[in-house]
């Protein structure tokens, strides 16, 4: 069990326990699967006080979804948890000086350094993963190299006070493994039986080397034009970054 929070607390009122604050930052087209599936897990824990934001306190879009009330990332002082979700806005984000500089920010006040997806290459244009693991969407992994991170393929990653998760529907692995970290087993246990988590993909795991390879190569078609652009991004970032 995390120092963070005492198991005794759950039985007190919730203006009188120790409330770990988990922040998460959004940006613009950021992936809501993300960040809600973390959220419902999250948010079934007592001693979880959640603070989404966004520059500004701006809504922010995510598809057919927009996201309001948000928080002023500039207004918030710290955090005990930094948890960054991906999507395919990651890359206008880690080119964002103002929202970026708030990662650095917040992130250096945090305990835990947390991410889903290539939320985990935002973490590494904020000077976060230099030689350190982490995990990606399989599509973006590579590019962690780009920042002196070493990327790893497995669906959650932890490598000290770093826990990240891999694309998108790791998120809800990557929440259980924080709340057993932050709390105990037994805790995420009960969330993930009161949201009957109970994964059984019907066509198999959707991995790569697990996918036909017709679907393996239509989807990488699908990606390759945004991979390109979004490699050559990073690379330039990870250039500037390497200068300042």
């Amino acid at each position: 069990m995390s120092e963070l929070v005492n198991k005794s607390d759950f039985s007190k009122p919730k203006e009188t326990r120790t409330m770990i604050q988990v922040l998460i930052p959004l940006y613009e087209d950021v992936t809501q699967l993300d960040f809600t599936g973390p959220i419902e897990f999250f948010e079934n824990v007592p001693g979880i006080e959640l603070i989404v934001g966004s520059v500004g306190g701006r809504s922010i879009k995510s598809k057919s979804l927009t996201f309001t009330d948000l928080a002023d990332l500039a207004k918030i002082e710290r955090c005990d948890v930094l948890c960054i979700p991906g999507g395919p806005g990651f890359i206008s984000a880690i080119e964002n000086e103002t929202f970026l500089s708030e990662i650095q920010r917040l992130g250096k006040t945090a305990k835990y350094l947390t991410s889903v997806c290539v939320g985990s290459l935002i973490l590494a244009a904020a000077g976060f993963l230099e030689g350190r693991k982490a995990a990606c969407h399989w599509a973006f992994r590579d590019m962690l190299s780009e920042f002196g991170a070493i990327a790893d393929s497995a669906r959650v990653v932890r490598d000290g006070n770093i826990i990240t998760g891999g694309g998108v529907t790791a998120g809800i692995d990557f929440a259980q493994t924080l709340i057993a970290e932050l709390f105990d087993i037994e805790t995420a246990q009960r969330v993930s039986l009161l949201v009957e988590y109970a994964p059984a993909p019907p066509f198999g795991p959707g991995l790569p080397e697990e996918s036909p390879a017709h679907v393996s190569t239509a989807v990488n078609e699908q990606l390759a034009e945004f991979i390109a652009d979004c490699r050559s991004r990073v690379r330039a970032v990870s250039h500037q970054t390497s200068i300042d």
